[in-house]
């Protein structure tokens, strides 16, 4: 038999089925699942967005192909609100639209590193950027985050894991999987050193609109003269929207990366989906106030957790924010796998092992939280004091 792609086949199956797999052996014994697994919204897609998918995804307009970079309508919607939030000159030009945020980590990665080149990440990562890196035979040097210091990475660290070799540093915040938000004067520090040693930032922020404070810009970066030289932002619309089915993100950065990046959409997907586009970028101005509502009501299952989880057997949150808690289980020395895998089976709560998002993170699991209302976080508590030792 033909061999594959070793790059490829080393890499160990996606592990959000594994998960799943796990929840299915679950009895009910002791309720209903509580699913605090994979990364989506808790609650559904404000009717006027399916109408204005219904009503584009109708329309022979949309069924040819489109704008490699994206459709005008969304790059100036996208742009004029990255504007808004960021008080910086911000427009169409700055925007390449695609396929879902893990496709944007893709163009970034390729536009920026390759094969045998070094992206540095943090311990812990996010799962997915680091096997996209892997495929590609880009080596990943990690920088650990000290729970000590809430997972936030440290300056000296990354400034001691940047080497020749090393083409970009990859940041989440808020973070995934911690939920660590990273404060502006970080993220200026982070910046400075990336552009002192030559080196992209490459900055997803995913779950931006569901940082705690409200109006409050997440960073001043967009403001430093040369930050199109230093900087590609990263953002997803699945989240805000609840719409991860359309598969739609977006990459702010310079005209020149933008002309990068549609080098290499051109050769993954020609365009991204044209109706889900346009949809959108009606939505964005429309839908503000309600995505403000839900930001509100993602910080309070935040609070419902850190309530629940208050002197709980052991158990602890390292972090916490936006979309999720790193938290600490009380089995020392046993794998976060078989944690997380008998909290499914026999206690019905579904959640991702710290092991999936680095070796240096099997105390811990992450719960993505805002999957779940109020009223079932606070049945957690039930759930994990009930919750037998390991061995």
């Amino acid at each position: 038999m033909p061999k594959f792609n070793p790059s490829v086949a080393d890499l160990a199956a996606p592990p959000v089925p594994t998960v799943f797999a796990w929840g299915r052996a679950y009895d009910g014994r002791r309720g209903p699942m509580i699913d605090l697994s994979q990364a989506v919204p808790g609650y559904p897609a404000h009717p006027d967005m399916l109408r204005l998918l219904s009503e584009y995804a109708g329309a022979k307009a949309y069924t040819g192909y489109g704008p490699i970079e994206g459709e005008d309508a969304l790059r100036r919607a996208y742009g004029a609100h990255l504007a808004a939030v960021y008080g910086a000159t911000l427009g169409a030009a700055n925007v390449h639209i695609t396929s879902g945020c893990n496709q944007a980590f893709v163009c970034a990665a390729m536009a920026v590193a390759g094969a045998g080149d070094t992206v540095l990440m943090t311990d812990p990562y996010y799962f997915n950027q680091e096997t996209t890196l892997a495929m590609l035979g880009v080596k990943v040097r990690l920088a650990a985050c000290d729970p000590e210091n809430g997972f936030l990475p440290d300056l000296a660290g990354l400034a001691a894991a940047i080497t020749p070799e090393v083409r970009a540093l990859a940041l989440v915040s808020p973070n995934n999987p911690t939920g660590a938000v990273y404060p502006p004067e970080l993220l200026a520090k982070v910046f400075d050193l990336c552009r002192a040693r030559g080196i992209w930032l490459v900055l997803d922020e995913t779950y931006r609109d569901f940082l705690p404070d409200g109006g409050v810009r997440p960073h001043g970066l967009f403001d430093k003269p040369d930050w199109q030289e230093v900087l590609i932002s990263l953002y997803s619309f699945s989240k805000s929207f609840c719409i991860p089915g359309h598969r739609l993100g977006a990459i702010a950065a310079g005209p020149a990366v933008v002309e990068q990046v549609a080098k290499i959409m051109d050769n993954i997907q020609i365009c991204p989906p044209r109706s889900a586009q346009a949809a959108v970028a009606e939505a964005l101005p429309l839908l503000a106030g309600w995505r403000e509502e839900n930001r509100l009501e993602i910080a309070a299952r935040a609070t419902t957790l850190k309530e629940t989880m208050a002197g709980l057997n052991g158990w602890s949150i390292g972090a916490v924010g936006a979309y999720f808690a790193f938290v600490r289980h009380p089995f020392a020395g046993t794998p976060s796998a078989a944690v997380a895998e008998r909290l499914a089976k026999e206690a019905g709560v579904l959640c991702l092992p710290g092991s999936y998002f680095g070796p240096g993170q099997e105390s811990y699991l992450r719960f993505a939280f805002a999957n779940a209302d109020r009223a079932t976080i606070s049945r957690l508590r039930e759930r994990l004091q009930g919750f037998g030792t390991i061995g």
